[in-house]
């Protein structure tokens, strides 16, 4: 294990190294919230499309099937390392799509989590389908859940009243359309699985407070860790592919210096929903 990058206060640090075994040197019940987009498994020699040219969407080794037991025996061994490290009143965001998120929403049932919603993503601008024999591909898919019992002592956190205000005093629907990780996002290198900093913001925003602990063991590029540095959360991270963890690294350094983007408040979308931004004005850092 090799720890890659560490904030000046000494409160967000990104480790090099395997997951199962970071997980396994953290102690019970220290997390509140964890934030991950785990390997969704479908490189598959198959093509998609990306800005307008033919790509593969083979990502690498760890992101390909080995058939259904052993996947959902993957996913169920991450997931019950992150229940283990959750508090009693901890949450979980796990995003995904259909190659995934049936696995990781009945592992979830299967150790003992609650799932509270399924968030979908609608992506404003999604890649075409250039098969032409099933639908467009336009959304991804969040799970959240928690270890709290229903109807016990344990309250998970929920920060209602900050995201009906954001969403115009109109209670949050759980169908959100935002952009993906925009060019400025993406200046300090490629990611292919990288997620846009407003979705990842709006989900600790609406279940972690200031001083919490975040926690995400496939962190990527980084989304995670800035988001939650930005909002004054703790948090730690690991992976183990060496170009994502020099995307992340970059983009970390970049905020350590400073960097920030100014997100302006953005229409609604058709759905009534916010188009991707933080509250309207709110500055994030850029590079994410």
């Amino acid at each position: 294990m090799e720890t890659v990058w560490a904030s000046k206060d000494g409160q967000a640090f990104l480790v090099k190294g395997d997951c199962f075994e970071f997980m396994r040197a953290g102690p019970d019940e220290s997390v509140d919230c964890i934030w991950t987009d785990p390997p969704y498994l479908l490189s598959n020699d198959g093509t998609t499309c990306v800005g307008g040219e033919r790509v593969s969407v083979n990502k690498g080794e760890w992101d390909r099937s080995q058939g259904l037991e052993a996947d959902h025996a993957f996913n169920t061994r991450w997931l019950t390392e992150c229940y283990r490290l959750l508090k009693p009143s901890g949450t979980i965001w796990v995003s995904g799509t259909h190659h995934v998120y049936l696995s990781v929403g009945f592992a979830m049932m299967q150790i003992g989590f609650r799932i509270l919603n399924d968030v979908v993503w609608e992506k404003s601008t999604p890649p075409p389908n250039l098969g032409r024999r099933c639908l467009t591909h336009a959304s991804e898919l969040l799970l959240w859940a928690t270890k709290a019992k229903k109807g016990g002592e344990d309250r998970y956190t929920f920060n209602y009243d900050e995201l009906r205000q954001e969403n115009g005093g109109k209670q949050m629907k759980n169908v959100w359309r935002m952009r993906a990780a925009p060019p400025t996002e993406r200046k300090h290198g490629k990611c292919a699985t990288q997620k846009p900093l407003a979705l990842v913001d709006r989900c600790l925003r609406a279940s972690t407070n200031p001083g919490d602990f975040v926690f995400d063991p496939f962190a990527g590029s980084g989304t995670t860790l800035i988001a939650a540095s930005y909002l004054g959360r703790r948090v730690y991270g690991c992976d183990n592919d060496q170009g994502n963890l020099a995307v992340a690294v970059r983009r970390l350094r970049a905020m350590d210096e400073g960097e920030r983007l100014l997100v302006p408040a953005v229409p609604k979308a058709s759905n009534g929903q916010s188009e991707g931004a933080s509250p309207a004005g709110g500055a994030v850092p850029t590079g994410v």
